[in-house]
């Protein structure tokens, strides 16, 4: 399956495009520790057509400031960003809950640019009031990616309730926090603030593994960066997320030990796909 005609149109190239044509985004995280998720997501961004991709942290002192893997990901902090040309954020990727990281998020939650938060930052939503209310009253697209645990914060609810009714829990947090959600899970729910939902066929328990989420985050990001409608990049990200974990475990003979980077280059050949 590829890309839905769509999302082809909103990506399609000019002959005389360049890096400046399909966006930047930046990608808030990697604190000491947690590289690793915003080295993922960086090169899923990269790897999902964003023109620059930037790993943005709050501290640039505890020695990460270059990925082997991926060059092209550009590691600098938040004065640096301010100087960028960023057209969409994704915050959490490893960020963590840190004083710094905290104003790193308040900071791009007021960015007038669509906006995708997922783990750490996810955690600091459900326990900020001032910062739930500021992505209520955002006037341009956000969207959350929880994990029933995360859910289960944003709800301050528990995992167990938001098991029993995926559906309503989806767009409980869409309502609350005016949102675009993406509930990840078997059958991931994709919720709108006016309760319009629909549920991604694909994927399979393979991705339930560290990182695939980061390698989410960074696809819906990069199509985000692109100028893609924030539901679009919703559904398809997910959707294509999901076929490229059906590809590599067909070409592993299975699910049991795929890992997370594995995704990525299926992830661009499902997007170049005609």
């Amino acid at each position: 399956m590829t890309p839905a005609p769509a999302l082809r149109e909103a990506l399609q190239r000019r002959v005389d495009a360049h890096k400046g044509d399909h966006g930047s985004l930046g990608i808030a995280g990697g604190s000491q520790g947690m590289v690793g998720a915003v080295c993922l997501a960086g090169r899923a961004a990269i790897f999902s057509g964003a023109g620059r991709v930037y790993a943005v942290r709050p501290s640039l002192h505890d020695g990460f400031l270059f990925d082997p893997a991926t060059p092209e990901l550009m590691v600098i902090d938040m004065a640096q960003a301010g100087q960028r040309p960023i057209t969409a954020w994704v915050a959490g990727p490893g960020l963590g809950t840190s004083d710094a990281a905290h104003s790193m998020l308040r900071n791009i939650v007021s960015h007038p640019l669509p906006l995708l938060l997922d783990a750490d930052a996810l955690t600091m939503l459900a326990e900020d009031p001032v910062l739930a209310r500021s992505c209520r009253d955002r006037d341009v697209a956000t969207i959350l990616t929880p994990h029933p645990g995360e859910a289960s914060r944003l709800l301050h609810s528990t995992t167990e309730a938001i098991g029993r009714d995926r559906i309503r829990s989806a767009r409980d947090i869409a309502r609350d926090y005016q949102a675009i959600v993406v509930l990840k899970g078997h059958g991931s729910v994709i919720a709108q603030p006016d309760g319009h939902t629909s549920i991604n066929a694909t994927g399979h328990a393979g991705l339930a593994t560290a990182g695939t989420g980061d390698v989410l985050s960074g696809l819906i990001g990069a199509l985000l960066a692109q100028g893609v409608d924030a539901l679009m990049a919703a559904r398809e990200g997910t959707r294509i997320h999901g076929l490229a974990a059906e590809r590599v475990t067909l070409r592993i003979g299975g699910m049991i030990g795929m890992s997370a980077g594995e995704l990525i280059p299926e992830i661009r050949r499902l997007i170049n796909e005609q």
